[in-house]
């Protein structure tokens, strides 16, 4: 839970920023292809402290919000989320209200909102689970920027059907399409189904993000991470267009596929490393 401390000062415009235009472009076209349903789906951008400070006035926070889990390993650092309960498909009407820019204490045991989430709105019910996949990426790679959650129908259809190991699930995945295997040659991360918007999720979901830039949830959704908000929407994009051809291929008999040959060949040929022990 977060706990709330206000502080009065004025709220400062700053609509035109870019990093609010890319939040309302991407949440507004992932509503449009049917995969954040109602408040369904969260966003984390982290951001440069002179990219925001052009954009907004840093000096004095509008609220202050306790976290519940300390995330020590982001302190100081600005980020643009979605608002909890908030709709995409209102984010391009009213960005004020649905997205919030933050940032995390000193001591990373608190958040200042800067901007936004207006009327008292909270950052994304899964913020812990963003925060530690955050973390844990950062780690991994210093470029990396966002957390995108989003109910990928065809990504969770799939999960109905296809056995949740992680390396036969990758590998199904790269079979369904050439470009999978070069787009995504570090595979899919798997976690068991638990309720949402716990640390539990969060901790696992950040767990499998040292090794995985995505992670299904079963019958829920999907945690893509990446260094640009094309490259993570495309990262998701694409998962989801193989998961697509998985579901409508469905029970019938395939008379060919791409081999696991053909597989280590693309990926010589496009200088990736598949993760190991997917391919025979």
């Amino acid at each position: 839970m977060l706990t709330e401390n206000v502080n009065a000062t004025g709220d400062v415009q700053c609509l035109h920023a870019p990093f609010i235009q890319e939040m309302c472009e991407i949440t507004h076209h992932m509503w449009m292809l049917g995969w954040d349903e109602l408040n369904g789906g969260n966003i984390s951008y982290r951001l440069d402290e002179e990219m925001v400070a052009r954009y907004m006035n840093i000096t004095g926070p509008h609220r202050t919000l306790k976290l519940s889990f300390p995330v020590r390993a982001l302190a100081g650092q600005y980020f643009i989320v979605t608002g909890s309960g908030k709709y995409f498909r209102n984010v391009v009407k009213d960005p004020e209200a649905t997205l919030g820019v933050l940032r995390v204490t000193a001591d990373g045991e608190n958040i200042e909102i800067l901007w936004g989430l207006r009327g008292g709105a909270k950052p994304t019910s899964e913020l812990a689970s963003h925060f530690m996949s955050h973390a844990e990426r950062q780690q991994a790679d210093p470029e990396h920027r966002i957390v995108l959650h989003t109910h990928a129908t065809h990504v969770i259809a799939m999960t109905f059907t296809h056995e949740l190991n992680e390396l036969k699930f990758t590998r199904t995945l790269w079979q369904m399409c050439t470009e999978c295997l070069v787009v995504f040659p570090d595979g899919i991360g798997v976690v068991p189904w638990m309720v949402p918007g716990s640390s539990d999720i969060g901790r696992a979901t950040a767990e499998k993000m040292k090794d995985y830039r995505a992670v299904i949830w079963p019958q829920h959704g999907i945690f893509v991470t990446g260094t640009t908000m094309d490259a993570t929407f495309g990262l998701v994009e694409t998962i989801e267009k193989a998961a697509k051809i998985y579901n409508v291929i469905g029970g019938r008999a395939v008379k060919q596929t791409i081999t696991d040959r053909e597989l280590l060949d693309l990926a010589a040929a496009f200088h990736v490393e598949p993760r190991a022990g997917v391919l025979d």
